[in-house]
């Protein structure tokens, strides 16, 4: 991750105000003149200015990335969920900044409008931005603002029908990309304290703790601390975890590169729009999530807001404190039984220049021709491909070949299902070509249906999910080199002639397409977990009959999107893409595609 600041204060943060309104959608912005009643503030960057009032105008599907980082698991929030906001270092240039009330500039701060129609607003007497301080920074990021985004009415209190997701391994295995495992329990409670000494002090009623909404905070910290991406969880009030919500949900992300733990609250209250949501009086539950790093930004924090009529169980009066809720018991829920999505290793992978590899992205696509030679084409953008380039050879005898970059190291590597019943890795090299094969299965893997992709929401490293001729769909969990032996029934989808795997509704879960030997296509949402969520199961696509292949891409229309390609009869490969949270319509990929078939 490029280094902004080193010894000073970074505050890069996003917030979600999560209110119920009679009319579903965006608010309307606040006119102008509303705006700078209620003190209006930008961010200037050399010539050009980041006006936060013209930022919550704009769509809350724009997303920039935090480093150039070739990811294939990152993944933004929804536009159909939560606006996701990510940082993109910019050149060495001055940084006009608003320090907080009362604090001498020792960095960059960062200064946001208030939501557009936001309701509550901040109660009078929220501290005042002082006047600007102007500091030469170097390189200094450029930091979009997240427009407001409403949840329904009808999405609030809706039952949860999954089980709640496993947390990530406690087990951190010594890796250097790991996260940092030093324990967070202090500054938890500094968070919670602060944020209730604040509240206490603005005439209202302190927020009580919830271990469960505890654990939702923490996966997403630890998950956007490994990924270094700032982005906000997609949907996360309809999260298990969050309880059902009836009275508001919210937001809030901070990172540092300390790790004062207080001043990622002091900085909250110093932005309107998150200061507005930390003095929300509907808000009486919260859970705070803090993760450390061996980055730039060494404290990453999340705290989730909740509104309930009626505290759910096991809801205590601080961290570790005595109990309130429903049962009036204390202390933490007992962390729930290990899953095979848990992960056992954080990763944090490196930054890479795959300008000389084999797969050189997620939205490469790779084929197999006749003579089983392996053939890549990159993605180009605009869903415009690079000439076919030769990458392997010897792939006569593979049922299937998938591209994840299946060890976190950066590079895209090849898992290949052969039609002997093994199932292979070839690791991918960043300078180009791949490492000799290492066999992670030795028989039966023939008789199965595959997709390979990241389907447990607290494990960055791809899995597996496999079709048994009896219509069970097991996931098996990334070992790594080691043998895949383990795995866990996911539940019965029925005979299908392919599978993929991709976040087809755009809510930051990954989803299962079952290609019907009619042509159908059905889909199985998945929540994260090793469960599929328990709901009718849609037909999204009919006439496919003639499809061979399904890929899942990513950044072929621009980045952060997502789609499907196709290996359709005549020779044709066609692109639909996803990014809206449905199929669109499709566009032919020129070829030439005689006699090659789509790696999955």
């Amino acid at each position: 991750m490029n280094k902004l600041v080193a010894p000073a204060f970074i505050g890069v943060l996003c917030s979600i105000a999560l209110v119920s309104s009679s009319v579903g959608g965006l608010p309307a912005p606040l006119p102008a003149s509303q705006l700078a009643a209620a003190g209006s503030h930008g961010v200037t960057l050399g010539p050009a200015t980041v006006d936060d009032a013209a930022a919550l105008r704009r769509d809350p599907s724009a997303l920039a990335p935090l480093t150039p980082a070739v990811d294939p698991d990152i993944r933004p929030a929804s536009p159909s969920g939560p606006g996701a906001l990510t940082t993109q270092p910019g050149p060495s240039q001055p940084v006009t900044a608003q320090p907080l009330a009362g604090q001498q500039p020792t960095g960059q701060q960062v200064t946001e409008q208030p939501l557009a129609g936001q309701q509550p607003t901040a109660p009078a007497g929220t501290e005042a931005l002082a006047a600007p301080a102007t500091t030469s920074l170097e390189p200094a990021p450029a930091v979009p603002s997240i427009p407001p985004l409403w949840a329904p009415d009808e999405e609030l209190g809706a039952p949860a029908t999954t089980r709640l997701a496993a947390p990530e391994s406690t087990q951190t295995l010594p890796a250097p990309e790991a996260l940092v495992p030093d324990n967070n329990a202090a500054a938890v409670l500094t968070v919670f304290n602060r944020i209730n000494e604040y509240r206490v002090s603005k005439g209202l009623n302190p927020v009580k703790y919830h271990p469960t909404v505890a654990g939702l905070a923490q996966e997403w910290s630890d998950s956007i601390a490994a990924r270094e991406v700032i982005e906000h969880r997609a949907n996360f009030w309809t999260d298990p975890r969050a309880m059902n919500p009836n009275n508001g949900a919210g937001e809030v992300i901070a990172i540092r590169t300390d790790r004062d733990a207080a001043q990622l609250v002091e900085w909250w209250k110093g932005s309107p729009g998150h200061n507005a949501m930390l003095l929300d009086p509907r808000f009486n539950v919260m859970g705070a999530g803090i993760s450390y790093t061996n980055s730039t930004y060494q404290i990453w924090g999340v705290v989730n807001f909740f509104g309930y009529t009626t505290l759910p169980a096991g809801t205590v009066n601080s961290p570790g404190g005595a109990g309130s809720g429903g049962t009036g018991s204390g202390g933490a829920f007992p962390l729930p039984a290990p899953s095979m999505c848990d992960a056992p290793v954080r990763h944090m992978p490196p930054t890479l220049d795959l300008s000389a590899a084999a797969i050189k992205g997620p939205g490469d696509l790779v084929t197999v021709d006749s003579g089983g030679q392996l053939l890549a084409r990159a993605a180009t953008g605009a869903r415009t491909f690079a000439a076919a380039k030769v990458i392997g050879s010897g792939f006569t005898g593979a049922k299937e070949v998938f591209t994840p970059d299946w060890d976190r190291d950066g590079a895209f590597d090849l898992l290949t299902q052969w039609t002997n019943g093994t199932l292979t890795l070839h690791r991918g090299i960043a300078a180009g070509g791949f490492q000799s094969p290492v066999t992670l299965g030795n028989g039966g893997w023939d008789t199965l249906t595959l997709a390979v992709g990241g389907w447990c929401a607290n494990n960055r490293l791809p899995q597996i999910l496999a079709l048994d001729g009896a219509g069970n769909l097991y996931l098996y969990p990334n070992k790594g080199t080691g043998d895949l032996s383990e795995r866990t029934l996911v539940g019965g989808i029925g005979a299908a002639r392919k599978l993929s795997m991709a976040d087809y509704d755009a809510d930051g879960f990954q989803d299962v397409l079952a290609l019907r030997a009619d042509g159908s296509v059905q889909l199985y949402r998945g929540w994260g977990t090793t469960a599929l969520r328990a709901e009718a199961r849609p037909t999204v696509a009919t006439g496919w009959a003639d499809v061979t292949g399904i890929r899942p891409l990513k950044d072929v229309t621009g980045l952060n999107s997502t789609g499907l390609a196709l290996r359709r009869a005549n020779d044709v490969v066609q692109y639909w893409d996803l990014t809206s949270g449905s199929l669109a319509s499709p566009s032919n990929i020129p070829g030439p595609w005689a006699g090659q078939r789509l790696a999955q």
